[in-house]
This record gives structure tokens, sequence and C-alpha cells, in this order.
């Protein structure tokens, strides 16, 4: 049998740990959370063991949580996060993995496993595997790995992060590499089906020069700051200012502006 901890960091409550919009970082990492444990509940020979508060309501202590992870005697941990620079939006972002500088080449493996997944999930900037003193990572007697999903301040990432079906291949991914990683062999009956699919509508590009090009714009503050402003002088609400400054606005709606705003400037 293989026991697998799952932590939703903090609390919903926790100062400071939100969106410049207010949204609750717990939030984000319970529905991680939960994603992960029903797809590793299709597999045998696997028990899981929630060391946050289900509810949010109470920051449970990080000792109390590794205790109780040690305690049951778990063989991985994972504790779910996500990011934040100084609580107001930036144009940075992107997805980070963590375990303890001195970790088991265990703990290693199963970061490099959960890594990539969460970075597909989320379609964000790849941060890579790193190390940090972390509680949950230090005080674990078992393998563990902290995962940050994205920037909750990040105007970029912050779209990504509203997006439940996101949150919710990013937790698939999370317990298809603990899968992986421990043998786990699929329910009878249960087939398997990958977290991320490639949407229909995705943009499709022949040229490779274009496409980053794409990337670039959409990934820069200032081209973003740009094609809204001038979407805005040409006619449109000027509501889309205030937001882009406060993080609402999607990418579609930024290509959406500037392809406008071009073609309402030809047809003057």
């Amino acid at each position: 049998m293989v026991k697998i901890a799952l932590d939703a960091g903090h609390g919903i409550n926790t100062p400071g740990k939100r969106s410049p919009a207010d949204e609750r970082e717990w939030s984000f990492n319970s529905k991680v959370l939960l994603a992960c444990a029903a797809a590793l509940k299709q597999y045998e020979g696997v028990q899981i063991l929630r060391l946050d508060d289900p509810t949010g309501k109470t920051d449970v202590p990080l000792k109390t949580r590794t205790d109780k992870a040690n305690k049951w005697g778990a063989d991985a941990l994972v504790s779910i996060h996500h990011n934040a620079l100084n609580g107001k939006w930036h144009s940075g972002g992107g997805v980070e993995t963590y375990v303890f500088p001195t970790a088991s080449k265990a703990a290693k493996d199963i970061a490099a496993l959960i890594h990539p997944g969460i970075v597909a999930a989320m379609g964000l900037r790849d941060r890579g595997v790193k190390t940090n003193d972390y509680h949950m990572l230090r005080e674990s007697k078992m393998p563990a790995v902290l995962t940050e999903g994205g920037f909750m301040d990040s105007n970029i990432d912050i779209h990504s992060l509203r997006d439940d079906g996101n949150l919710k291949a990013q937790g698939i991914e999370i317990a298809e590499a603990l899968a992986k990683y421990f043998g786990l062999k699929r329910k009878s009956g249960i087939a398997y089906e990958p977290a991320v699919k490639k949407e229909d509508d995705e943009l499709q590009f022949s040229s490779g020069t274009l496409k980053k090009e794409w990337e670039t714009f959409l990934g820069s503050k200032a081209q973003r700051e740009i094609a809204v402003k001038a979407a805005v002088k040409v006619g449109y609400s000027d509501k889309w200012i205030k937001d882009l400054e406060e993080g609402r606005i999607a990418d579609g709606d930024v290509v959406a502006l500037a392809v406008g705003a071009l073609i309402k400037t030809k047809q003057k």
C-alpha cells in the first residue's frame, strides 16, 4: 500500500496569502489537491491523507502537518501552493517546484516527474525545480515536494489560476506523476484520459518565428499596455485599461483589442 500525504498550503484567511484582487491562495491550492486526490483514487493500492483543514478555516500549524504525515508513515508528501512576489500586479510569473537542499534522490525524482506536468497544465513559464529550506520539506521524514503553480499577483498567471479546468489538470498531473513513480496500477475499467488536452480553438502557426513573436507579445506587460491604450484611443471603452491594471483582462481580450485598433486605424 502506497501512502500519499497531500497538503493545501495555508488557510483561507491566512494574512497576505491572496491575489491583489483578494482571491485566496488556499482556494487555488485546495482545488488542485481535490483533483489530485480524485485522480489517485483511480489507482489500486494507494491511501491518501490530507494534512490541511479541508474547510480552510484553520491554518493548521506546519509542525502539526509534518508530524501527522510522519506518524502516518507517508511514502511521499506533496505540499501544494501558488506563488506571489509582492502582492501587487506584475508581469512576471511561472511555475516552480521545490525540494529540500539535501533532498533524497527519491524526492528529486518525484519533483522531476511532477514539475513538467504542472507547467503544461497551467500553460505558464517554466522556472524550474529548485531547493529551499521550507518546513514542509525539512521536517518530513519521507520524500517531500512543494509546488508553486503560478503567481497570484502576476497579471499573466492569474488568468490560468482562475481557470478551474487548469487547476484540475494540475492536480491530475501531480497524481499521474506519483502513480508513475510508485508504479501504481489503474483500477479495472478506468481508462486513462490525459489531463492536458489540446484545445480545438488553439491558434496554429506555420511559422515558428511568428509563434515566438505572438508569445512574446502576450508575455510583455509593456506591449499589452500599448495594445490596450491604442484600442481605447480609437474608441474602445477605457474600462479595459483598468481591467489590465487589475489583472482582469484575458489574453484573448488583448489580442482582439490589438486587432480591432489596427483595423479602426486603417479605416480612418
